[in-house]
């Protein structure tokens, strides 16, 4: 696309795909990292020229499924004093088909950026092909909230900058989501035996810190919305010796048909669980 830089180019690994047999979305989230520090450089942005508050808005459109063949294209959308705003196309790359959309937007106000840079970063401005963000109401408290993943940080969880990595924070929270759907009933038994899965189709994670190396973290999950197939979660993490938010992640999708690939209704023993989790929004 005019105007559009190419970011990363790759394929679907057979062992980046998770139960429900797709592109799992932490490996989504590794492979929008490298694109978005491409971009940054492009632009004539380096690392520390990014505030820790960062928020990215995904829609998925379509699968990846293991085999596929895809690439990113980026670009800025919009800058003023406070944020810079970045879209990222996943474009599936045998057919030219975007299979996912993704709003990222960056907290400068702190950054001091020359004004040459913003010069040329205004320059390249495009305008936004993708569906507009939606935001979601969230809960007022998190009284409610169930614990559904603990560790500490690792090594291999940090990037180049020794920051905790955004696969790394994803993959926390895809375990918390696994978790919370055996809260309910939908445990491994259930999906291998009814063939069904839970299929993501928009996401919105909000970062606002990074814990360190060695440090302990804490996921604890509810859910927000209950649907005839659709759940969205709410998944935060935070340092569970004061309980400090590092991130939290806003996660919609549905039952999933693994033979039909269609959306599949929740069966009312699971609906009836899912209900005692369920905690009011804003």
């Amino acid at each position: 696309m005019n105007g559009w830089t190419e970011t990363w180019r790759g394929i679907v690994a057979p062992w980046e795909c998770d139960i429900t047999e797709h592109f799992t979305i932490a490996y989504y989230f590794d492979r929008l990292a490298d694109a978005a520090s491409m971009i940054a450089a492009s632009l004539g942005l380096d690392d520390a020229s990014w505030a820790a508050g960062r928020r990215f808005d995904v829609r998925f459109v379509r699968e990846l499924r293991a085999g596929a063949s895809f690439h990113i294209l980026s670009a800025p959308l919009a800058l003023d004093e406070a944020f810079v705003r970045v879209g990222h196309q996943f474009v599936d790359s045998a057919n030219g088909e975007v299979t996912a959309w993704v709003e990222e937007t960056r907290d400068i106000a702190a950054a001091s950026l020359p004004r040459e840079t913003r010069d040329a970063i205004s320059r390249h401005l495009l305008p936004w092909p993708g569906p507009a963000v939606e935001r979601r109401p969230e809960p007022s408290t998190i009284e409610g909230f169930t614990p559904t993943a603990r560790d500490r940080v690792k090594p291999a969880d940090l990037d180049r900058d020794g920051d905790f990595a955004l696969a790394a924070f994803v993959h926390r929270f895809t375990a918390g989501c696994v978790q919370a759907l055996a809260a309910i009933g939908a445990t491994a038994s259930y999906l291998a035996a009814e063939r069904k899965g839970y299929s993501t189709f928009e996401l919105a994670l909000q970062l606002t810190g990074s814990p360190r190396p060695g440090s302990p973290v804490l996921v604890e999950t509810a859910i927000l919305h209950l649907g005839n197939s659709s759940i969205r979660f709410l998944h935060r993490m935070c340092d569970p010796t004061d309980g400090g938010e590092f991130a939290r992640l806003g996660q919609f999708g549905v039952q999933l048909d693994l033979d039909t690939r269609r959306p599949a209704a929740l069966p009312e023993a699971l609906r009836s669980a899912a209900r005692r989790l369920l905690v009011p929004v804003a």
